[in-house]
């Protein structure tokens, strides 16, 4: 498998999934401006959305959406959170925590839009509190610090991906410790340590 992402970006994700299950994968960087890979390839021929993260799964086919994507790694490995059995509910519940992670994920990725207004950026605040009182909700319910019963799966690596965009933001997460928590919790795991590096985060 090779892994295109951009440093930082919600690609992470996938890039810690990718270590934490050990799975074999090469990693390409992609300047999202520009379009370009790190070789130097179009990137719009391998994702012609131009967006990260693009799973390469066999040569010339390609998977994108963090819902794809993280699915298919967690399913190519035998980590049994990762991997619930399909058709199963524990299955389709990673599907809806995912898919719940991309609504904070526009959320906050709205906020990135250069030269905003005010006024337009007090909105989009008003959308990110919103969320993320969603989320401490959701963290409290479960009370095992995770998005879901089985414990660390998919859904918290791209959770705390997004949630480590508030520094550069301006946002403060101060009111929202169990998101705090399980950001932090994340990042503290060497897979996810071992990604940070490898994209020149840390």
């Amino acid at each position: 498998m090779k892994l295109y992402y951009t440093p930082g970006a919600c690609s992470l994700a996938a890039h810690i999934i990718l270590n934490e299950t050990g799975l074999p994968h090469s990693l390409e960087q992609v300047d999202l401006k520009a379009k370009r890979t790190a070789s130097g390839d179009d990137y719009l021929k391998i994702n012609p959305r131009g967006a990260v993260p693009a799973l390469e799964i066999a040569p010339g086919t390609v998977l994108t959406q963090n819902v794809a994507v993280l699915t298919y790694i967690g399913q190519q490995s035998g980590n049994v959170a990762l991997h619930p059995a399909p058709d199963t509910v524990e299955f389709f519940r990673l599907l809806e925590a995912i898919g719940f992670c991309e609504d904070v994920h526009g959320a906050f990725g709205a906020l990135f839009a250069p030269e905003l207004p005010d006024v337009m950026r007090e909105r989009l605040l008003a959308n990110v509190t919103r969320r993320l009182k969603q989320v401490e909700a959701l963290l409290e319910a479960g009370g095992n610090g995770h998005m879901l019963p089985a414990g660390f799966t998919q859904a918290d690596a791209l959770m705390a991906v997004i949630l480590s965009w508030a520094g550069p933001l301006g946002i403060d997460l101060s009111a929202w410790p169990r998101a705090c928590a399980l950001r932090d919790a994340v990042f503290a795991r060497p897979a996810a340590q071992q990604a940070r590096r490898e994209e020149g985060l840390d």
